[in-house]
């Protein structure tokens, strides 16, 4: 949980210092976003089945 609470501490105070500087935000467009997360979570998580599967 102490990751999850640094990583949105991180990420604020990350907008707000591109904000000040009237830079764009460094982020994809939301849905896109999410969706490459996601993803990127299910990549691992079928790599580490595949795995541990068929090679183990």
């Amino acid at each position: 949980m102490t990751e999850v609470l640094l990583s949105l501490a991180t990420g604020a105070l990350v907008g707000v210092i591109f904000s000040l500087l009237k830079l764009p935000l460094p982020a994809p467009p939301v849905i896109s976003g999410i969706a490459g997360i996601v993803g990127i979570y299910l990549g691992g998580i079928g790599y580490n089945w595949l795995v541990e599967r068929f090679f183990s």
